[in-house]
């Protein structure tokens, strides 16, 4: 009995010690891990997306939520990002790819103190309204890819 315990015991820990600490990089994504602090991350993020004349349209944080109900888990924040003329263009090509505006970065904070910077390329994120929203709809997700990729550098340059 308690070899098993034994075994048992030492299975919960290698599971535990494989469980994802922050997002796994996967098709579409960019994940970029930072040593900057969540806090830090976050307002850094927010001086980038200015920095680059977009506008943070959208936040929501289930870690700020929780806290409200004194609940503490790890900070996780979701930053919706876009701009006006974007909208238009993107509706001009396809009505349907509106339902994907905002797109989104998240931060989110690692065991050790650190963050990571992730979203979803807008190439990806557009790439089902593509038949649809045709080279006008490609045109604006390559030149957003860059816009979104100039954000995440400078938000985590100066680590």
């Amino acid at each position: 009995m308690r070899l098993f315990a034994s075994f048992i015991f030492l299975l919960s820990l290698a599971t535990a010690s494989t469980r994802a600490d922050s997002v796994s990089p996967r098709e579409g994504w960019q994940v970029v891990p930072t040593t900057k602090s969540y806090g830090n991350l976050v307002e850094d993020l927010k001086t980038a997306v200015k920095a680059q004349k977009m506008l943070l349209v959208t936040q929501a944080s289930a870690s700020a939520g929780a806290k409200g109900r004194g609940i503490t888990i790890p900070g996780n924040r979701i930053v919706g990002v876009y701009r006006n003329d974007y909208a238009l263009r993107m509706l001009e090509a396809s009505i349907a790819a509106g339902i994907e505006a905002p797109i989104r970065f998240y931060v989110t904070e690692n065991s050790d103190g650190t963050a990571t910077l992730s979203w979803k390329t807008p190439g990806f994120v557009f790439a089902p309204y593509m038949e649809e929203g045709g080279d006008a709809l490609a045109e604006l997700a390559a030149e957003l890819d860059n816009v979104f990729q100039t954000i995440a550098d400078q938000a985590v340059s100066s680590q």
